[in-house]
């Protein structure tokens, strides 16, 4: 019988529910979602279930990272659930492959494990895309008021840095200048577990409550 490539991380299934909670709150009951940086594929299967209504596509610029997605994908049997993309955000026109307007753009745990190249990319890319009232929804660690948040995202960042010295935890309020530049608001900050955050941004205009 042969392996299935479906790649299944901890850390995914530890923070899967805290954000299904926000994601309640925030996403329309329809319309297109998109998923940058989709890792496993664990948590964008996991929202499509949830949210039946919205269509949902994931990606990755990873190639085994897309298989895995894929074999969510394909065991999920989701009809709201699209194959991967191949979506780098460091490219300046990334988001031309994606067709239409988004009303949301999702990414998780990603731009403290990239250069911030990739960060100003997401951001851009995702004010392009989406209409108004849609939201782009980031999670992950971030440093506050130019802090650190605990000792343990310190010596988090201190072995990003070494891993790779365009990698660390960003700047809450650097991650929101760069927002407001895309025509994208701050709109809601939550705490999440193991000191991460959820930062909800939203473009201006009429769209779903």
């Amino acid at each position: 019988m042969t392996e299935s490539p479906a790649r299944s991380a901890p850390a995914a299934e530890r923070n899967r529910e805290p954000i299904l909670a926000i994601l309640h709150d925030i996403l329309p009951a329809s319309g297109k979602a998109l998923e940058i940086a989709s890792g496993t594929g664990q948590h964008i299967a996991a929202f499509a279930a949830a949210f039946p209504g919205l269509s949902w596509q994931p990606s990755d610029p990873d190639p085994a990272s897309r298989d895995s997605i894929a074999a969510w994908v394909a065991e999920s049997g989701l009809a709201n659930l699209a194959p991967p993309l191949t979506l780098d955000t460091r490219e300046a026109a990334w988001n031309g492959a994606v067709p239409g307007l988004l009303d949301a753009v999702l990414c998780i745990n990603m731009i403290h494990i990239a250069p911030w190249e990739a960060c100003e990319g997401l951001i851009r890319g995702a004010g392009a895309l989406l209409g108004p009232g849609g939201l782009l929804y980031l999670y992950g660690p971030y440093r506050r008021e130019n802090r650190h948040t605990a000792p343990s995202n310190e010596s988090f960042d201190g072995w990003l840095r070494g891993q790779n010295e365009a990698w660390g935890v960003r700047d809450l309020e650097a991650v929101a200048d760069t927002a407001s530049g895309a025509g994208l608001t701050l709109e809601e900050t939550h705490p999440m577990p193991a000191n991460n955050f959820s930062l909800i941004f939203r473009r201006a205009g009429a769209g779903h409550p």
